[in-house]
């Protein structure tokens, strides 16, 4: 591969999570990674300041993102509605493809504290970009706040589920878990 090809982030991407799976997160170097993806150290800093940031890359553009798909949700949905659409909408077509890496991050992820503060911060961003989606259709902002927290809990909840070996895609599991929540404020 030439050095020079134009998906340089999506080859240290590739090799980072190669690296920690076989290495483990502490014992992996940049220029470990930069080997394995065949590009130079210099390379790597363009993309990312940090080896822990091939892990959180997709956070860049997460609040544009739920700022359109929050937009463009039809309108006459009730606050929770808006959130179970949004949800849906967000994970039809990010994520399915991703189970392999995302099986690996996520274990990555789980066996350093660092990284689990770094995916909890995560979390607060998402929360912070749902927030303000629904307070721009009119969601109070008690309201906003309180259902950003629980949209969190209801993506992370079905991302677990999904990388547990559900095979339905994540959407459909972020729709159940949606639903098993309200069934269960309302009982």
């Amino acid at each position: 591969m030439s050095r020079w090809e134009p998906d340089a982030a999506v080859r240290l991407e590739r090799a980072a999570l190669e690296l920690f799976a076989e290495r483990g997160f502490a014992e992996t170097t940049v220029p470990q990674i930069t080997e394995r993806a065949g590009l130079t150290t210099r390379t790597f800093f363009r993309h990312f300041t940090d080896k822990r940031e091939v892990l959180f890359a997709a956070e860049r553009d997460l609040p544009a993102y739920i700022s359109d798909v929050m937009a463009s949700a039809p309108d006459g949905l009730s606050p929770m509605q808006l959130v179970s659409h949004g949800l849906r909408a967000a994970t039809a077509t990010r994520f399915n493809d991703w189970r392999p890496q995302l099986l690996i991050r996520r274990s990555v992820i789980r066996s350093d504290e660092g990284l689990r503060e770094r995916e909890l911060a995560k979390g607060r961003v998402l929360a912070a970009a749902i927030d303000a989606g629904l307070r721009a259709r009119g969601v109070p902002v008690a309201s906003a706040g309180l259902l950003a927290d629980i949209a969190v809990t209801i993506f992370n909840t079905a991302l677990d589920r999904w990388l547990d070996g559900d095979d339905r895609p994540l959407a459909d599991i972020v729709g159940a878990t949606a639903d098993e929540l309200q069934r269960l404020v309302s009982s």
